[in-house]
């Protein structure tokens, strides 16, 4: 839905120098409304929970509003905002988290999308203070990469925002101690993609202590898996398994 045309390319060198490129405004709010929409109907946006966010200049944001459930959002509902969290356009009041976000773009001008969402059992994990750090797929070291615990801090705080951010350039996301997770990307469905990525990661993670056991890839296949990253354009450090 709109997929291809709201990829963004995380940055173009041109003459030595950086040139950011910005998504299509019109593709972001579809993605917006789509992302959401999937959140809601795999339960990691209960109720009026989660949110979203896109950048779309160096100064002007597309964000979710607050007391809407995602799985019901229409693109008109969306407000733009500037990187002070000032609203420019649209009649609703962005999410209270949208401090997070922005503290995201302005520590990371390369990322292009936020999304924040409770998928349970990811919460679970963020409620024990537990990352998640246990290399049992290829694809948690190849792809995510480790995902951190961000301290605790009230929702909507700069305390919040800051904690999270934080973590932006070297992860792909982080737990929110006793709250829930947050993921970035290149494009809104960059950021779902790794919202959903972090959850199955909970999910196997959780199902192998259940299990009783805790047989990981070894040290050399971990760094073997590493070294294939650039094949993938992963640059980030995406942290160390234990």
């Amino acid at each position: 839905m709109g997929n291809n045309l709201s990829i963004a390319i995380h940055s173009l060198q041109v003459r030595g120098y950086v040139k950011l490129i910005f998504p299509d405004e019109s593709a972001v709010r579809r993605d917006i409304v789509e992302a959401g929409r999937r959140l809601y109907l795999r339960g990691f946006a209960s109720a009026n929970d989660g949110n979203l966010s896109a950048r779309i200049s160096g100064d002007a944001v597309i964000a979710t509003p607050s007391g809407v459930a995602k799985g019901f959002m229409t693109e008109d509902m969306l407000v733009k905002l500037d990187l002070d969290g000032a609203v420019i356009e649209g009649g609703s009041r962005p999410s209270s988290e949208i401090k997070m976000h922005l503290a995201v773009y302005k520590q990371s001008p390369e990322l292009r999308s936020v999304c924040h969402a409770h998928p349970p059992v990811s919460a679970a994990f963020a409620a024990a203070g537990v990352a998640l750090d246990k290399a049992f797929l290829q694809e948690s070291v190849m792809l995510l990469g480790v995902i951190p615990v961000a301290g605790y801090a009230p929702p909507g705080s700069e305390a919040l925002a800051n904690a999270a951010a934080a973590f932006c350039e070297e992860y792909h996301g982080a737990l929110l101690e006793h709250h829930g997770a947050v993921t970035w990307g290149g494009s809104v469905m960059e950021a779902l993609y790794r919202m959903e990525s972090v959850e199955y990661v909970a999910t196997v993670t959780m199902y192998s202590k259940m299990l009783g056991f805790s047989r990981t890839l070894d040290k050399d296949r971990i760094a073997g898996l590493t070294a294939m990253r650039a094949n993938w354009g992963i640059t980030a450090g995406l942290g160390d398994f234990v």
